[in-house]
């Protein structure tokens, strides 16, 4: 609805999760930005569990697909309510520094071969801060 209320405003749509794990579960954070460029923003997330996943690896890709299918209806729902006046990035909570470094290639590059401008850290901020938040 908010942005039905400035229709010539420019936004950007930011999708990105993060996880932490129990013994038993993982628990999986999406957060969805709305950004009103030069005006400020919201946010909103969702929460699931889901079976424990056995490595790092399985997991950064589960984070990256959430986003990626949440992203994906957000661009359907909008496109279908004539709201085109936004770009739609995806965050995913991987970076040059430390252990997901070597992923980086395969998971940006899966999402951008779908058709998603994508961010890693320290720029995306959608998975490493707001989601990150709830976890």
């Amino acid at each position: 609805e908010g942005m039905k209320e400035d229709s010539k405003a420019r936004y950007e749509i930011l999708v990105g999760t993060d996880s932490s794990s129990a013994y038993t579960h993982d628990d999986f954070v999406s957060a969805i930005v709305l950004h009103k460029i030069g005006k400020g923003g919201r946010y909103f997330w969702t929460r699931r569990k889901e079976r424990k996943t056995p490595s790092l690896r399985q997991k950064i890709w589960r984070e990256a697909w959430l986003s990626f299918e949440l992203a994906q209806h957000l661009l359907e729902r909008l496109s279908a309510s004539s709201l085109l006046h936004f770009n739609l990035e995806i965050h995913v909570d991987i970076g040059e520094n430390g252990r997901t470094k070597a992923m980086i290639d395969e998971v940006v590059g899966m999402i951008i071969g779908s058709g998603f401008a994508v961010r890693i850290k320290p720029e995306a901020y959608a998975a490493s801060s707001v989601a990150d938040k709830y976890t």
